[in-house]
C-alpha cells in the first residue's frame, strides 16, 4: 500500500473515530435524558443508570423499571454496544494504518537512501510530470510541497519526498548530496533560485537544469548556478513558428525527439575513462561503419561542439558524443563508446 493510499484511508479512519465519538455523545446524552425525564431519575441516577447499561456492566437498575423502561434499556444496550465497537474498531484501524504509513515511509527512505547518481525533479505539476517519461524512473526523487502531488507521485510508482525544496533538509532527504541531476520545475522562480542555490552549496558537482517562468528570471537563474535554464513559453513561441515556416524541419524534429517512441532519436554519449577507443580518432574506430548512428558532433573536455565531425576529429576521454540513429544503432555506439 502506497502512502499516499494509506493516508487517504488513515484520514478516513480519523473521521470514523470522530463519528464514532460524536454517536457515543449522543446516546448517552439520549439514555440520560430518558431516565431523568420519562422515568423521573435523579440527573446523576440518570447518567449512572445510561453508562452502567451502555458498558454493560450489569450492577442492575437504580429504580424499578417498567415495561417501557425496560424495552428502551434494551435498545440503549444495542445502540451504546454497536457504537463503542464501532469506534474503538475505527480507532484501531487508524494505528494500524499510521504504522503501515511509518513503515512504507521508512521503506521509501531506505530506497532513496540507496541511490546515488540519481535525478532530483523539484516540482511535480504539469512540467515535473512531463519530465518523468524521459528520465530513469528508478532513479529518480520527485521533491514538492503539495502532499495531493506526491501522493499522485507515489500513486505512478515514484520515490517522493514531501516538502518545501527550498529548505535544505528536504533536498537532503531527496539525497541532493549523491545526486547527479537536478531538475527544477516550480511555479515560482523565486522559489526555483532559492533551490539552486541550496543544491549547488550541497553538491557543487550537480548538473543543474531549471524552468524559467520570465524572461528576466534566466540569467538571475544562471547566476544562481543552473547549467541550462529552460523557458517553456519561449520553447513553445519558437516551435509553433518552425511549424508555421518551416514544416519539415519541425516534422523532421518529431523523429528525432518525440513525445512518444519512435524509430529514431537523438541521444548523448559520454567516451567514459578506459574507453577502447579513448585517444583514437574517428577514422581509427569507424563508429559509423560499426554500429550504423551518424554522429553529428563532438565536443572535447572544455571545448566547443565540432558539427558534422570528420575521419580525424580526436576521442579523448570525456568527450561528449551527440548521435542520431535507431535504438538499436546507438546500443551499439554506447557499448562501442564503453558508456554501457
Amino acid at each position: 500500500m502506497t502512502r499516499a493510499r494509506t493516508g487517504r484511508v488513515a484520514m478516513d479512519a480519523r473521521q470514523r473515530v470522530r463519528v464514532g465519538l460524536l454517536l457515543a455523545v449522543g446516546v448517552f446524552a439520549l439514555g440520560t435524558l430518558w431516565y431523568w425525564l420519562v422515568e423521573d431519575f435523579g440527573a446523576v441516577d440518570a447518567l449512572y443508570q445510561t453508562i452502567t447499561t451502555v458498558s454493560t456492566v450489569g450492577f442492575g437498575e437504580v429504580e424499578p423499571l417498567g415495561t417501557r423502561g425496560k424495552l428502551f434499556t434494551i435498545v440503549l444496550i444495542f445502540l451504546g454496544v454497536g457504537v463503542v465497537l464501532y469506534t474503538i474498531a475505527s480507532l484501531a484501524e487508524e494505528l494500524l494504518e499510521h504504522q503501515f504509513g511509518r513503515l512504507g515511509r521508512w521503506r521509501m527512505d531506505r530506497k532513496i537512501d540507496a541511490l546515488a547518481n540519481h535525478v532530483v525533479l523539484c516540482g511535480y505539476g504539469r512540467v515535473g510530470r512531463g519530465v518523468v517519461p524521459l528520465v530513469d524512473r528508478d532513479g529518480l526523487v520527485i521533491v514538492d510541497v503539495d502532499p495531493e502531488r506526491t501522493a499522485r507521485a507515489e500513486e505512478a510508482g515514484l520515490l517522493t519526498v514531501l516538502g518545501d525544496s527550498t529548505e535544505d533538509a528536504a533536498l537532503l532527504q531527496a539525497g541532493i548530496d549523491r545526486a547527479a541531476i537536478l531538475v527544477v520545475c516550480l511555479a515560482s522562480d523565486a522559489d526555483a533560485i532559492s533551490t539552486v542555490l541550496s543544491a549547488r552549496e550541497l553538491n557543487s558537482g550537480l548538473r543543474i537544469v531549471a524552468r524559467a517562468n520570465a524572461a528576466s528570471s534566466e540569467p538571475k537563474l544562471r547566476r544562481a548556478g543552473v547549467d541550462h535554464v529552460v523557458n517553456p513559453l519561449a520553447l513553445g513561441a519558437r516551435r509553433l513558428a518552425t511549424f508555421a515556416t518551416q514544416p519539415a524541419v519541425a516534422d523532421f524534429m518529431d523523429v528525432v525527439a518525440p513525445d512518444g517512441p519512435v524509430e529514431f532519436r537523438l541521444e548523448e554519449l559520454l567516451v567514459p575513462v578506459g574507453s577502447a577507443v579513448a585517444g583514437s580518432t574517428l577514422g581509427e574506430v569507424a563508429l559509423r561503419e560499426t554500429t550504423g548512428a551518424l554522429l553529428l558532433a563532438v565536443r572535447e573536455p572544455g571545448g566547443a561542439f565540432e558539427n558534422n565531425p570528420g575521419p580525424n576529429t580526436p576521442l579523448p576521454e570525456g568527450a561528449t558524443v551527440i548521435a542520431i540513429g535507431t535504438e538499436t544503432q546507438l546500443e551499439a555506439l554506447a557499448q562501442r563508446l564503453g558508456a554501457r
